[in-house]
């Protein structure tokens, strides 16, 4: 399973799944196959980001989050690892033993890998029973480690840009804010802190942005605002 081709995709967080996939499979030599989670804790134990080394990996990680059990969430739930050394003795998690099972399987491990908010799991799947030794282990958890805390960064550092964007366009708002402020103020006779108040609730009411609210009253110069404010 382990010399398919995975297609990269544009998540930043998925693409660090996908190379972790990989890496891990590389790292232990009995593994035929990986796959990689990307979960918000306890609560949220599957987002959308997964990636798997071979198709017939995924449904393995469906059946999991369908039934609420199998390695992936133990681990989660527990921090610690999950898996069977032997698949054909295993009792625990009977729907995913069942299809691993189907597809030629007889051993797994799961590594959970936290980080603030983010848990990231990698699960190696083999043909053959005993599949982690030390070093596999070792190397295993040192990739996981890593992708991790990198996922982790990606993320803030996409926080941040989101941030910075927002800021950007709340700073550029301002001046058509207060031009409307300063129109409204005119037009009612409030003061300034009643005017935007004014303002913001009649965005909400409408459903529309504050600042293309505040650019129609700008370019009306408040036309018909007495009216609209009374209906």
């Amino acid at each position: 399973m382990s010399n398919a081709t995975l297609e990269e995709p544009e998540d930043v967080s998925a693409r660090s799944l996908v190379r972790l996939a990989e890496e891990a499979t590389l790292c232990a030599p009995g593994t035929c196959g990986a796959a990689a989670t990307l979960g918000g804790g306890v609560e949220r134990p599957f987002e959308p980001s997964t990636a798997v080394t071979h198709p017939d990996l995924a449904p393995l990680l469906d059946v999991q989050a369908e039934a609420g059990e199998g390695p992936v969430p133990t681990a989660m739930r527990t921090g610690e690892p999950a898996g069977a050394d032997d698949l054909l003795t295993e009792r625990r998690w009977p729907a995913y033993r069942a299809l691993a099972l189907e597809r030629g399987l007889r051993s797994s491990v799961t590594l959970p890998f936290r980080h603030h908010e983010l848990t990231v799991t990698v699960t190696l799947c083999g043909f053959r029973p005993g599949l982690m030794d030390a070093r596999t282990r070792i190397v295993a958890t040192l990739i996981g480690d890593l992708a991790t805390r990198t996922i982790a960064r990606d993320r803030a550092y996409e926080r941040a840009l989101t941030e910075v964007d927002q800021l950007d366009t709340a700073l550029r708002s301002r001046p058509v804010i207060d031009q409307a402020c300063g129109i409204l103020m005119h037009v009612i006779g409030c003061d300034a802190d009643a005017a935007f108040d004014l303002l913001r609730r009649q965005s909400q009411r409408t459903n529309s942005k504050l600042a293309d609210l505040a650019e129609r009253v700008a370019a009306t110069k408040g036309a018909g605002l007495k009216a609209a404010l009374a209906r």
